[in-house]
């Protein structure tokens, strides 16, 4: 059993009137939202697009939606972006900045930003024909605030694949190129252009490798720097089922890319997040070397069920990608972009005094339900952060001090899908002797990012009544050398 170490007051926030609503995450003003789309930075602004359906709270005929913002907190949502078309729905996909008007769609004085997106035709899914998803593209010469679609879409046709889609396109400087990576059933394929209209492929990858519990999807490959003046290139796909702990997950590959082919320097299958609710991330274009990215926090298992409106669903907190070496090998590294610091209210409300823990009934004021809490242990033993409320609703995360961090939702609150209401876990890479954590807590989510964010889990949760307090506990010996909760600001 656990043995109580501290216990902090954790009252609740609400800024939106409705149930569960995000506070600082972005979630649409209303209706059905999933993968994050077209993300690209430009003229200090970040545009965020994503797949929409904005007759109804359940997935349907896909639009792009959009929203902007300058800092990657504050977020402004505009009028749709992509509209369906007699080619079908606008599927996932990417945009990039044509800085150089290699595809003549921009004007003097007017640079293009290129979107290129799957469209999926209903009509050839419901023959079962297997063309019915091919690429095209659109454009905007106002800085991404209105869209044409290209005259002679689609820009590459599917040559009878079921599955051909979400394609991310980057500038490919080494061959002076622009690069497609498409996901193509169980696999990615690369595709190659000089003007963004006509694709030839190139490679392909991934037969062989990785987790294939489903379909690959949602597809990113770009360079990281390791801290040595080297480039490591990052493939990410996402996968749906076969994630780590049931249902879609985000996986990645670390290795080399040619131009035409990706050759992998890492072994086995490794997740970018291992929480239940992180899908269909990819990353920013245009950000030079610094690399962000943002997922769908949800999980195909039961996304449409979640229990809010009049929207549903929110994406992750936006990420900055890095390298960590851990004995021999390279991992990525995920942590939430620094802007986020500016949501922070008053100085930490510290829970501990010295290197002692001391028992308390809470602080001396209560603090807002969006929080984060930060935890540091002397060792890497057993622990679990309780959260919890006057109704029974609880969810604990911590280690297992068996080389397992953990989020148990098994009385959170509402169920709403298959193995909702179970124990997640994730296996500790760090080789640390102690444990460096810190968590997000939302209205209806907790992020976790461990060991400088050697491991991340994103999860929802839907407590019946607000959380309203968090409690330490531990067990084998951990002390907790700090451990602090710092109180958020709404972004709305």
């Amino acid at each position: 059993m656990f043995g109580l170490i501290v216990m902090a007051g954790f009252a609740h926030a609400q800024v939106y009137h409705e149930r569960w609503r995000p506070q600082f995450h972005f979630s649409p003003g209303a209706h059905w939202m999933n993968d994050p789309n077209g993300m690209v930075y430009y003229k200090g602004v970040y545009h965020l697009f994503f797949q929409y359906y904005p007759d109804s709270s359940v997935w349907g005929p896909m639009h792009w939606g959009h929203a902007v913002s300058k800092d990657l907190v504050y977020w402004q949502e505009l009028p749709i972006a992509l509209y369906p078309d007699t080619l079908g729905y606008i599927f996932s996909g990417s945009a990039v900045v044509d800085k150089n008007n290699r595809s003549a769609l921009g004007r003097v004085g007017d640079t293009p930003l290129v979107a290129i997106f799957t469209q999926h035709d209903p009509v050839g899914a419901s023959q079962n024909r297997n063309d019915f998803q091919n690429q095209s593209i659109a454009y905007s010469l106002d800085n991404g605030k209105t869209w044409s679609k290209y005259s002679h879409n689609p820009v590459l046709r599917n040559p009878g694949i079921t599955d051909f889609r979400d394609p991310k396109v980057f500038w490919y400087a080494a061959g002076q190129e622009w690069i497609m990576a498409l996901a193509v059933k169980d696999h990615v394929e690369f595709y190659r252009s000089i003007n963004l209209k006509g694709w030839t492929k190139v490679g392909e990858f991934g037969q062989d490798a990785g987790a294939h519990g489903g379909v690959w999807e949602c597809p990113d490959l770009f360079p990281l720097d390791d801290g040595h003046g080297h480039s490591v290139w990052m493939l990410i796909v996402n996968i749906n089922p076969g994630g780590p702990n049931g249902g879609s997950a985000t996986q990645y590959f670390l290795g080399r890319f040619d131009g035409k082919t990706f050759t992998p320097t890492t072994a086995g299958t490794r997740w970018l997040d291992y929480g239940p609710d992180e899908y269909a991330g990819v990353t920013w274009s245009n950000t030079g070397a610094r690399r962000v990215f943002l997922g769908w926090m949800s999980n195909w298992l039961y996304g449409q069920r979640v229990p809010t409106d009049p929207w549903r669903s929110a994406n992750t907190l936006p990420r900055e990608l890095g390298l960590e070496k851990v004995g021999d090998s390279l991992y990525v590294t995920s942590t939430p972009v620094k802007e986020l610091d500016t949501l922070e209210g008053p100085p930490e409300q510290e829970l501990l005094e010295g290197s002692r823990p001391t028992e308390r009934s809470g602080p001396t004021a209560p603090l807002p339900g969006l929080a984060k809490v930060n935890l540091k242990t002397n060792k890497a033993a057993a622990f679990g952060l309780v959260f919890s409320n006057t109704y029974g609703d609880s969810t604990v995360i911590g280690y297992d001090g068996a080389g397992r961090y953990f989020i148990n939702r098994q009385h959170a609150g509402l169920v709403v899908g298959p193995d909702f209401d179970r124990v997640y876990t994730a296996p500790r890479t760090s080789r640390a002797s102690t444990i460096n954590l810190t968590l997000y807590a939302d209205a209806s989510s907790f992020e976790l990012f461990a060991d400088g964010g050697l491991t991340v889990m994103s999860a929802l949760v839907f407590p019946l009544h607000p959380y309203t307090r968090v409690m330490l506990r531990s067990f084998d010996g951990a002390v907790a050398s700090s451990f602090s909760v710092t109180p958020l600001m709404g972004i709305h």
